[in-house]
């Protein structure tokens, strides 16, 4: 992107973070979306960043990823989802959507403190969550974004029948946008292309959180790597396999912030400015990067052990956050 609107985000970031020092960051409940409280097919064509220009912001999703949410809706078609660790050793997810906006996404949940920073490498994007924190709210009106909640007036959101509140609110995402912006918003910073020498084959790499696990399988036939979650094969809400093209394991500083939930468990605050090593997988193959990202306005390049860009397959990119070790 234009280097004058990343100079932008950066100060608006930079404006943000100033502002998180300033706000208390004690104990709160949290805001809850309508009619609940909130505690606390693979893709046909290739995603990758274009020349045109975008016509408007990403969409980033909130969605709930404990078993009872599963199998969730329209994970399938995001461009990016990354994957993070919050409260009592679990995992939330965020799908981001710049190339197909799709009829629902969900179920959708609560926003945390670190979402504002993984976010700054977007312009101005359009943030759908459940609620937050009453005290994480401020932040988020200062944030450089858009900020969607589920408030009871909002046609955005609904209820489903067929499932248990807080794990039923789902977004029509054409109620927020209109249409999709188009590739060119995506400006995460990722390089897409041919694959990198070298390597080392890998047919299965597991994340482990405290109380979760992500599993990745290559499929040959697919020509993607199969996501199972908590040892389960991970589907689509059509009956399908959530299937990534490209699968980042991005190792990061993931400390406490000043949030707790209802019960008292710290939310973990996942720092997605800095840099460190990451693995990622793509065609069969593990590769050894580092990653770095100077600013919350900006990107993240991953590196490879030759020191030049390492290329993601063309497709849909998924993101596990692993705290360092």
């Amino acid at each position: 992107m234009a280097g004058t609107r990343r100079g932008q985000r950066r100060g608006r970031c930079a404006a943000l973070l100033t502002a998180a020092v300033a706000v208390s960051l004690a104990a709160a409940g949290c805001t809850a979306g309508p009619g609940a409280e909130d505690d606390g097919r693979t893709p046909d064509h290739a995603r990758s960043p274009s020349a045109a220009p975008a016509s408007g912001p990403v969409l980033a999703v909130k969605v709930d990823n404990v078993p009872a949410a599963r199998p969730q809706s329209g994970l399938e078609d995001a461009d990016v989802v990354y994957a993070e660790p919050v409260e009592a050793g679990l995992s939330r997810l965020m799908a981001v959507y710049a190339s197909e906006l799709p009829a629902s996404v969900g179920p959708v949940r609560s926003a945390r403190e670190s979402d504002l920073e993984l976010l700054g490498q977007f312009d101005r994007p359009v943030l759908a969550f459940s609620g937050a924190q009453s005290k994480l709210l401020p932040l988020i009106d200062k944030a450089p974004l858009r900020a969607e909640p589920a408030r009871e007036d909002s046609d955005a959101y609904v209820r489903a029948d067929d499932r248990r509140a807080p794990h039923n609110l789902y977004l029509h995402p054409r109620k927020l946008l209109d249409e999709p912006s188009g590739p060119a918003a995506l400006t995460t910073g990722f390089a897409y292309g041919k694959a990198p020498a070298g390597g080392r084959p890998e047919s299965t790499h597991t994340v482990r959180y405290p109380s979760a696990s992500f599993t990745f399988t290559w499929s040959g036939g697919e020509n993607r790597w199969l996501v199972s979650m908590d040892g389960t094969p991970a589907r689509t809400a059509d009956g399908g396999r959530l299937a990534p093209a490209t699968v980042v394991v991005q190792h990061v500083t993931v400390r406490e912030s000043g949030f707790r939930d209802f019960r008292g468990s710290n939310s973990p605050y996942v720092e997605s400015v800095g840099s460190g090593e990451a693995e990622v997988l793509r065609d069969g193959r593990a590769y050894e990067a580092t990653w770095k990202r100077g600013a919350a306005g900006d990107g993240t390049a991953f590196t490879a052990e030759d020191g030049k860009p390492l290329k993601f397959a063309e497709g849909q990119v998924w993101v596990v956050f692993a705290g360092t070790s």
